[in-house]
């Protein structure tokens, strides 16, 4: 492992990331502490840089043109090419009134997670780095485009989970790799279903927030789908969710279960002595196949809060988890009787994992 940065990061710097850390998302506060030593920390950073972006594109009051030059200059500040203070301070006086405190708050103190985010070994800020300029990339194209009416098709679908989720597993799989080398003897068959396990989280996200979206005139759901089976996405801001709209939710719902098939996948790979990634992944995967079960037992839902996941739940995922964290064969079978209801969708090819399969 390369030997770390110079730069010095503070305690108080180490305290605010981990408190910020529980304000900004409560489900990678609770999975990322399980990370064996030294991940929680770079892994933690990752995530609230990913947030600062994530800010920066669903501020509702900026124009695309201060989207655009934030997010650049964003990148800069990661790159050590611009001050992170007059960048945080400029972005924090134009946030909108929509952005929560904790959202608030972190972009105010983006010059303490950039401390902490140089202070990384190469490795490791490489992997930042490349997963922060993919995703704002990515994420600038989409902001430029209409997406009322939602994505052309499956494909496009997939181009959009890759650079908002997908390049995020690349990223935790470099991490992954340079803390266990055994890992890294299979990190291409790994890279791929890293960015699988990416899209099965964010379509349970977009499948959950179909509704919540559509009240910001947004829609991430393809088009090519829904038209097949006769089904018009535009008419869902009519709140019509008739048989054919409820067909094609099928349809994606079997997707996202082969992607969160793959997660599996993935997560066996990890060697089972590595306890706590293993842990970090089973609990995210079980949290989304309970979410999918919800949507697909509830097609006609209001609101995302009615398919979201109970405490009781997220508690009892992390218990049985926990008791087969090693064991392979009863995992794959856990996994196939939860998903059981779940309708089933092949994958195009270039998510098959070609071995190890569940």
């Amino acid at each position: 492992m390369d030997e770390a940065n110079t730069t010095p990061a503070c305690e108080a710097d180490e305290n605010y990331q981990d408190q910020i850390l529980q304000g900004v998302s409560r489900t990678f506060a609770l999975t990322i502490p399980v990370l064996p030593h030294p991940l929680p920390r770079v892994v933690g950073n990752a995530y609230l840089l990913c947030r600062i972006a994530d800010t920066i594109e669903d501020d509702k009051d900026l124009p695309f043109s201060k989207k655009y030059a934030f997010s650049q200059r964003f990148i800069n500040v990661i790159n050590a090419t611009e001050r992170a203070e007059a960048f945080a301070d400029e972005l924090y006086q134009q946030l909108s009134s929509s952005a929560t405190n904790a959202e608030k708050d972190l972009i105010k103190h983006t010059p303490v997670v950039i401390r902490i985010t140089h202070s990384f070994n190469d490795k490791q800020r490489t992997a930042l780095k490349r997963c922060i300029r993919v995703m704002v990339e990515g994420m600038s194209h989409y902001q430029e485009s209409n997406v009322n009416n939602g994505l052309k098709d499956q494909d496009d679908m997939d181009k959009y989970c890759y650079y908002v989720a997908g390049v995020v597993g690349e990223m935790l799989t470099e991490l992954f790799c340079d803390y266990c080398k055994e890992m890294n003897q299979n990190k291409e068959e790994l890279m791929k279903l890293a960015i699988s396990f990416g899209q099965g989280l964010q379509m349970t996200n977009i499948l959950k927030d179909i509704r919540d979206d559509q009240k910001r005139d947004m829609c991430w759901l393809p088009r090519d789908v829904f038209q097949s089976y006769g089904s018009d996405l535009v008419r869902i801001t009519k709140d019509d969710w008739g048989t054919e709209f409820q067909l094609a939710l099928g349809q994606l719902i079997g997707v996202t279960r082969s992607h969160l098939k793959n997660a599996l996948s993935y997560t066996l790979y990890i060697p089972s002595r590595e306890l706590g990634m293993r842990r970090f992944c089973l609990w995210t995967l079980g949290m989304a196949v309970l979410t999918l079960r919800e949507i697909n037992a509830n097609c006609a839902y209001r609101t995302g809060r009615e398919v979201k996941i109970s405490r009781r739940s997220v508690k009892s995922t992390i218990v049985i988890t926990n008791i087969l964290t090693t064991q392979d064969r009863l995992l794959k079978l856990l996994f196939n009787m939860i998903a059981k209801a779940l309708p089933e969708q092949e994958l195009s090819k270039r998510f098959q994992p070609t071995s190890r399969t569940v």
